[in-house]
C-alpha cells in the first residue's frame, strides 16, 4: 500500500533528479517536459553549429593570412632579384670585356667599380647602410674585435683597422664590422691591482 502525502498535494517533480527518477520508474513524461527537452536539444544543436562555423571561419582566416604572408614574401624577393639583374648584366659585360685582347687593367677596374656602385645603389634602395668603423671608438653593438694592436698613436679602444665592413638595414644590424682595436704597449700599460699591491710602500 502506497504512503499518502501528508499535505494532500500531488507529487510533482521539482528538479532533473526527480524527473529522471520518474522516467526510471516508468512514468510517462508530460508534454511540458518533452517540450523542455526538445528546446534544450535545439539549443545544444545551435551552439554546436555556431562552434563549427567559428572553427571553420578561424581555419579559413589562418589559411588566408598564410597566403598573404607568402605573397608578400614572394613579392619582396622578386623585387630584390629584379633590382639585382642589371648588376648581373654589368658583371657579364665586364667578364666579356676581360676576355677581349687589349683590355687594360684600368678598363677592368672601371668595370668593377661600376658593378660595385650598382650593387651599393640596390642595397641603399632597400635601406642597407655600411657601418664605417675606421677611426671610431670600439662599439660592441656594431663592431666585432678580431684582434688588438699595440700602439701609442691613437687612444686605447679606438679602431685602427677594419678587416670586414659591417652592414645594417635601417635600425637592424645585419653584420657587425670586424675590426682591430688599439691597446697600449705592455711596457706602458697601467699596472694591475695585484702589481699595485706588490709595490713597496713608502
Amino acid at each position: 500500500m502506497s504512503s499518502e502525502n501528508p499535505t494532500g498535494a500531488a507529487n510533482v517533480p521539482q528538479d532533473g533528479t526527480e524527473t529522471a527518477a520518474a522516467q526510471a520508474a516508468g512514468e510517462t513524461p508530460t508534454a511540458a517536459q518533452v517540450e523542455e527537452w526538445r528546446a534544450a536539444a535545439l539549443k545544444l544543436a545551435e551552439a554546436n553549429e555556431r562552434h563549427l562555423r567559428l572553427y571553420a571561419d578561424f581555419e579559413n582566416f589562418k589559411k588566408r593570412a598564410q597566403r598573404e604572408r607568402d605573397e608578400t614574401r614572394r613579392a619582396a624577393v622578386e623585387s630584390v632579384l629584379g633590382r639585382l639583374l642589371p648588376v648581373v648584366d654589368t658583371f657579364e659585360m665586364a667578364m666579356m670585356a676581360a676576355q677581349m685582347p687589349g683590355t687594360s687593367v684600368e678598363t677592368l677596374r672601371a668595370g668593377v667599380q661600376m658593378i660595385q656602385g650598382q650593387l651599393r645603389g640596390v642595397l641603399g634602395e632597400f635601406g642597407v647602410e655600411e657601418i664605417d668603423a675606421m677611426g671610431k671608438p670600439f662599439d660592441p653593438l656594431f663592431h666585432e674585435a678580431v684582434s688588438q694592436q699595440e700602439t701609442l698613436d691613437v687612444p686605447e679602444g679606438q679602431v685602427v683597422q677594419q678587416m670586414r665592413r659591417g652592414y645594417r638595414c635601417r635600425e637592424r644590424l645585419l653584420r657587425a664590422a670586424s675590426v682591430v682595436v688599439a691597446r697600449p704597449p705592455a711596457s706602458v700599460a697601467s699596472p694591475t691591482v695585484a702589481e699595485q699591491g706588490d709595490a713597496p710602500k713608502a
